[in-house]
């Protein structure tokens, strides 16, 4: 990945993912690549053994940490289909890279990171079998909240973003959940989060179940999480909750 550099590129990224001092990707570092390179690195390395993966997770390379993340991407999908959902070797191996996706969460620190790995794999994970803790949505739910309460932005937006995957599957009640846990955070990144999720909810599941969570919460919500939410309405709909 480092022989693919390229400086032009660079610039545009590193002022993009807001770089400079005081912003919150401040210090992070880039070689110039565009995620469809990475993503060709990745095929050909997805069968890397997960013992190798936190060498890149640890890199100060945003695209080579992108690529440890999106090896764990494409190892979890292998061992979810519906063949493996429930097969005791798959649940392990699965539980495996959630773990050490986990325990460098923080390593995804920056949205683009979070947003392609965290659906795919925690919210995921949210809908299959597990042998961590006692398999419950109890524990699950432990899990999430656990990121959701930590003092770190990226772990706190890992819990918001995984619920995409959980209401592709028509269950809204994750999103619900995080989305007022989150509802008064001080950040612009979580107030995007919060809104594009309940807008997904919204468009998977249920527009009335959106709307009652709005009824309930539209006046006390930062403005660009109601936007985000409120995206896929009607110009009039739209109006009307923006005036609340």
């Amino acid at each position: 990945m480092e022989s693919m550099q390229d400086e032009e590129q660079r610039r545009i990224l590193m002022r993009f993912f807001k770089t400079g001092p005081g912003e919150y990707g401040e210090g992070d570092e880039f070689l110039g690549l565009k995620v469809p390179q990475t993503r060709e690195v990745v095929k050909a390395v997805r069968d890397t053994p997960l013992s190798e993966v936190p060498e890149l997770l640890l890199s100060r390379w945003h695209e080579v940490r992108l690529c440890g993340l999106l090896i764990l991407v494409e190892q979890f999908e292998k061992l979810s289909t519906k063949r493996l959902a429930h097969d005791a070797e798959a649940i392990r191996k699965r539980d495996e890279i959630l773990t050490l996706y986990l325990r460098y969460a923080e390593q995804a620190n920056n949205w683009d990171l979070v947003d392609l790995s965290v659906p795919k794999i925690l919210g995921h994970w949210l809908l299959l079998p597990t042998a961590l803790g006692d398999g419950t949505d109890d524990y699950k739910r432990q899990v999430l909240d656990k990121l959701a309460h930590s003092d770190n932005l990226w772990r706190q937006r890992m819990s918001m973003v995984c619920t995409w995957k959980t209401s592709q599957q028509g269950d809204a009640s994750w999103c619900l959940r995080y989305a007022e846990i989150h509802l008064h955070h001080p950040h612009d990144l979580m107030h995007k989060a919060v809104g594009w999720m309940l807008r997904e909810m919204g468009k998977r599941v249920s527009m009335d179940i959106l709307r009652d969570f709005l009824r309930q919460h539209a006046h006390e919500m930062p403005r660009t999480a109601l936007r985000y939410a409120i995206e896929k309405m009607s110009d009039a709909e739209r109006k009307e909750w923006m005036g609340k």
